[in-house]
């Protein structure tokens, strides 16, 4: 048998002369509707095969620093933040004067003789003195009586703060607020950082305040009122990435918050403490077809080569950065309950440093959000071929009832 006859057999797709063939108005229609179904839902195939979406995983941060945190002080960070100094809140609280923080800095006592040592007025000279077992400045003698856990008060009666106007200097900000602005950088364990007022120092393993001037009505009615305006921890989403991607299903704009930014707490007592306790999960995003070519944070953390804030962006546009919940409470430091908010079981110990409080914890987790197609072009092409042939098949199943529906009411027509 010719080999042509052999493939003649095996035709699956067995065709009807032209003369076999009927054309019908009503097939024309059912086959103009279907090209159109055919194109709108390849075009949809098109645009879900173009689509970009952000898959979350969950795996175990194999990245946490390990550290004894029974109690070590660490005071030493690395930090860029500056203290605004504000008007009072009857001006306007406008800036005033914006100051890099600089803890524990002493300005030079250039002035002063070579032969001059300044006294102490009690206390020993701090270790860090300019001129050993003297207090040349205001700030060493307040640094001495810190070291033996001692009121300084104004500065009255000594010479070093009447010479500097130390007096004046707080009598002229008793009306004034602050806001402190900025980043710093720490090591990747539970710690926590606040802002109290009075010249902190360590007694024992205890961190205490010297709260003398803070407390004393004659220097203003001070409280911790605040506002938080922005907190994170890490490099913040850029508006490009996230508009790359965008769309209220998007699982990182809808969940990537930082829960405590514009937060707003008054507060009518001097004597009083807030403490949030931030819970933060690391949080990775790796764009469309990422591969890793290196990230700022693999740099050595003592090297000035990136800025604070900018660890965790890789040169790749992957991001390694912090999500964090929040849960916060409030306390007056004089003790009591909060039955004026409808707490009467909630009573409150005595004591204290007033201030705003900020303790973290790392979680164990990580989380990943990595770009992704939702199918791939093979999918696409599948997609395809099937939208093609069942739309067809159905469009000819619609026009041979149509067809032979038609038939059959000619023929009853006819008798």
């Amino acid at each position: 048998m010719p080999a042509k006859s052999r493939f003649t057999r095996l035709d699956a797709f067995t065709k009807t002369v032209e003369d076999a063939r009927v054309r019908t108005t009503s097939g024309g229609i059912v086959t103009i509707a279907s090209l159109l179904i055919v194109f709108w839902l390849v075009w949809g195939e098109w645009s879900d095969y173009r689509r970009v979406v952000v898959h979350p995983e969950l795996i175990v941060d194999k990245g946490r620093d390990v550290m004894d945190v029974s109690g070590e002080q660490q005071t030493g960070v690395k930090h860029g933040i500056s203290k605004v100094q504000l008007a009072p809140a009857s001006e306007g609280g406008r800036p005033i004067e914006v100051r890099t923080l600089d803890l524990h800095a002493d300005e030079p006592a250039d002035h002063l003789g070579p032969n001059y040592c300044g006294e102490c007025y009690g206390p020993p000279a701090p270790a860090t003195a300019t001129k050993p077992g003297c207090c040349q400045t205001c700030e060493e003698v307040r640094e001495a009586y810190a070291s033996v856990s001692w009121a300084f008060g104004k500065g009255e009666g000594v010479a070093q703060c009447e010479r500097e106007h130390y007096s004046e200097k707080l009598q002229a900000q008793r009306d004034q607020g602050c806001r402190i602005e900025g980043g710093f950088r720490v090591n990747k364990v539970v710690g926590n950082f606040h802002i109290a007022p009075g010249r902190s120092f360590s007694n024992g393993m205890m961190h205490v305040h010297d709260l003398n001037n803070y407390l004393d009505p004659s220097q203003g009615d001070h409280t911790f009122t605040h506002q938080i305006h922005h907190l994170r921890f890490g490099p913040q989403l850029p508006d490009d990435m996230t508009t790359k991607v965008g769309g209220k299903s998007t699982a990182w704009t809808n969940h990537h918050l930082n829960p405590l930014d514009n937060t707003e707490q008054v507060a009518t007592d001097a004597a009083f403490n807030y403490m949030y306790f931030l819970k933060v999960v690391s949080t990775s995003y790796y764009p469309l077809g990422w591969k890793s070519k290196g990230h700022s944070s693999d740099l050595d953390d003592s090297s000035d080569l990136v800025s604070i804030g900018q660890h965790g962006l890789g040169q790749d546009g992957s991001l390694e950065t912090h999500q964090y919940s929040v849960t916060s409470h409030k306390r007056s430091l004089k003790g009591g309950s909060d039955s004026s908010e409808g707490h009467k079981e909630r009573l409150h110990a005595i004591g204290g440093i007033p201030g705003v409080f900020f303790s973290y914890d790392i979680s164990p987790m990580k989380v990943i959000n990595r770009e992704e197609r939702t199918k791939s072009f093979t999918g696409f092409l599948t997609g395809v071929c099937a939208i093609v042939g069942g739309t067809l098949t159905v469009a000819a199943a619609i026009d041979r009832g149509v067809y032979e529906g038609a038939t059959r009411i000619k023929k009853l027509h006819q008798r």
